[in-house]
């Protein structure tokens, strides 16, 4: 179905049809690769106008940028959800982590992080509206478990970067390098043994 009718669409059928391009557009990005990714193959695939897409997101650049917001919304969104969830502390990190693995080890994470290799405005975007938007809401967390006497700390930043260290460890660059994604069990694994070793590194010591 194109888009190409008059008339503005009501608000909930032109935010599925934005969803709809963004799909279309991650299937395209997954299938061509940074460089070959066109608006027009992007409106074909979609069943949408290429003027559509122009007048929604501006250009390619505009598109991908979307794309990032997108990703980047329902990490944000999967992270409070995590550090929300009535648990333990190291259950709750544990859930952290291995959301964190799954998302950067799938495929649309991957996908995403290979373009911005390709441009420094969607690498700093990315950067912006992943990780350093993320980080903040980690923390906040980590200062509560401080708080708490569950951790010793003094710079709340400085502990993120630690969890995420051992959380990731080389994960992502390995899949960024096209080797094999981590199983399920495997991120399990892997997110319950960093937790564990940063409740050990971080924990209160005896006075």
């Amino acid at each position: 179905m194109g888009d190409s009718r008059r008339g503005r669409l009501p608000a909930a059928e032109r935010e599925q049809r934005r969803q709809q391009v963004l799909d279309a557009a991650f299937a395209e990005l997954l299938d061509q690769g940074f460089a070959k990714v066109t608006m027009l193959g992007i409106a074909e695939r979609a069943g949408a106008s290429k003027e559509t897409l122009y007048r929604w997101f501006g250009s390619r650049d505009g598109l991908f940028s979307a794309m990032i917001q997108a990703n980047a919304d329902a990490s944000a969104a999967r992270v409070r959800a995590a550090l929300d969830e009535p648990a333990d502390p190291r259950q709750t990190l544990i859930g952290f982590a291995s959301g964190l693995l799954r998302l950067l080890t799938g495929s649309r994470s991957v996908a995403l992080n290979r373009a911005a290799m390709e441009s420094p405005e969607l690498a700093r975007l990315l950067l912006e509206s992943g990780r350093l938007r993320v980080g903040p809401l980690v923390e906040q967390y980590l200062s509560h478990l401080r708080d708490e006497g569950v951790l010793a700390f003094d710079d709340a930043e400085e502990a993120f970067r630690l969890l995420y260290g051992l959380t990731i460890s080389d994960a992502q660059i390995r899949v960024l390098l096209h080797d094999t994604p981590p199983t399920p069990d495997e991120i399990e694994r892997r997110a319950a043994a960093a937790v564990d070793q940063f409740l050990v590194l971080l924990a209160p010591r005896a006075r």
